[in-house]
């Protein structure tokens, strides 16, 4: 599903504006942002838990000429998906 497809269906199944739903898509998506940045987890119940993970430095090769690269440590972002959402996932199939 690509967004327009996203901001579509929940403008129809909510009964609210297109403006409203791309509102508050970009609202959560700058508090989960935000959030990460300093290390903080965002949870959504019967949905899951987006979780911020400091990946440290490390040494990497490069594939096309084998020179040893340092990759610096940044945050990753990882979703871990509630035990609803996959007892609704299992039960759609």
């Amino acid at each position: 599903m690509d967004n327009k497809t996203l901001i579509d269906s929940l403008s129809r199944r909510l009964d609210i504006s297109r403006d409203t739903v791309i509102s508050l898509i970009e609202g959560l998506s700058q508090t989960i942002g935000e959030n990460g940045s300093q290390l903080d987890s965002v949870s959504i119940p019967s949905f899951g838990s987006f979780e911020p993970r400091k990946r440290l430095e490390r040494v990497a090769l490069h594939p096309a000429s084998g020179k040893r690269l340092l990759v610096p440590p940044k945050i990753v972002m990882t979703f871990k998906p509630s035990a609803l959402l996959k007892q609704k996932i299992r039960n759609e199939r």
